[in-house]
C-alpha cells in the first residue's frame, strides 16, 4: 500500500486538448478546410515527453513515468527537476533506495531545491532511518524556512525517533505557517512526497497533535485529536489538565467531556 502522498502540477488539460483535436469532425455547415488550415493543424505541437511523463504520474502509471523521466535525464542530465520526478516515480514503486539516489542527484545539481531535500527525508523516513530523515528535513527548512509541509514531516520524524518535545515544536511551527496544513491531501508544491504514516504509539501521537492545536488556539481540532487519543487508549489523558499548553482550551465543554467523562449509568432494578 502506498503510504506517501504526491501532488503533481495539473497538465492534464494539455492531454485533453490533444485528444479533442484528434477527434474533431467537420460538420456539413463547415466549409472545407483550406490548405493553410490543414497546415496549421499539421504543425500543432504534440505533447512533450515531460508533460506526458507528468500525466503518467497523475494516472498512476509509474513504470511509464519512470521510463520517460529516465529518457529526459539522459537528454538533460543537469536538470534537477527531472531527477526529482524520476525519484518520485521510483518511490511510488517502492524502490525507495533508488529514489533517494535520484533525489540526492537533484539536490546536488541544485542545492537550493527544497523539494528534493524534503523527498530525501521522506525516503529515509520510509526506510525507518529517522535520524537521517530529520537531517534531510532540516536541510530543506534551511533552504525554505516557511514550508509548513516540511515542518509537519519533520514532526512525524521526530515522533518516530521518540523526540516528543521536538515533534511538538515542529507541529506547532507548521500550524503557525499554515493552520490547515493537516487538512491538505498532498504536497503543496507539486514535487513534494509526504508520508503520513504514524510510527509508534498512535494515541500518544494524537495527544501531541491535540496539544499543538491547543497551543494554536484551535479548539475544534484539539477536540478531534483528544478524542482520537482517548479512543486509541492513550493512558495519560489527565496530563492535559495541568499542561500549560491546554490552559486556553480547558474550559471548553467538549474538552471537559473528554477529560472528565460522566460515569456510566447503572441499570435501574
Amino acid at each position: 500500500m502506498t503510504r506517501y502522498l504526491l501532488a503533481i502540477p495539473v497538465v492534464a488539460f494539455l492531454f485533453c486538448a490533444v485528444v479533442s483535436c484528434s477527434f474533431a469532425q467537420t460538420t456539413p455547415s463547415t466549409p472545407p478546410a483550406s490548405p493553410s488550415d490543414s497546415s496549421t493543424r499539421a504543425q500543432a505541437a504534440p505533447i512533450s515527453d515531460e508533460d506526458m511523463a507528468k500525466l503518467y504520474l497523475i494516472r498512476k502509471d509509474f513504470p511509464a513515468a519512470e521510463a520517460l523521466f529516465r529518457k529526459l535525464t539522459r537528454q538533460q542530465p543537469k536538470n534537477a527537476l527531472y531527477w526529482d520526478y524520476l525519484g518520485i516515480s521510483l518511490h511510488h514503486q517502492q524502490q525507495v533506495s533508488a529514489a533517494i539516489k535520484c533525489y540526492e542527484k537533484s539536490a546536488k545539481i541544485d542545492p537550493h531545491y527544497a523539494d528534493a531535500l524534503n523527498n530525501i527525508g521522506t525516503g529515509w523516513y520510509d526506510l525507518h532511518k529517522y535520524s537521517k530523515a530529520i537531517r534531510a528535513y532540516k536541510r530543506a527548512i534551511s533552504v525554505k524556512e516557511d514550508n509548513a509541509v516540511v515542518y509537519m514531516s519533520l514532526g512525524y520524524a521526530y515522533f518516530a525517533d521518540k523526540k516528543y518535545e521536538d515533534a511538538i515544536a515542529s507541529f506547532h511551527r507548521a500550524l503557525e505557517i499554515d493552520p490547515q496544513v493537516f487538512d491538505h491531501s498532498g504536497g503543496r508544491t507539486g514535487t513534494t512526497v509526504q508520508d503520513r504514516t504514524v510510527e509508534g504509539d498512535r494515541g500518544h501521537f494524537y495527544f501531541l497533535l491535540a496539544k499543538s492545536f491547543a497551543q494554536a488556539g484551535n479548539v475544534e481540532r484539539c477536540v478531534i485529536y483528544l478524542r482520537k487519543a482517548r479512543d486509541e487508549g492513550f493512558k495519560d489523558m489527565d496530563s492535559a489538565k495541568t499542561d500549560p499548553a491546554f490552559a486556553g482550551v480547558l474550559k471548553d465543554p467538549a474538552i471537559q467531556e473528554i477529560l472528565n467523562p460522566a460515569p456510566p449509568q447503572t441499570a435501574q432494578p
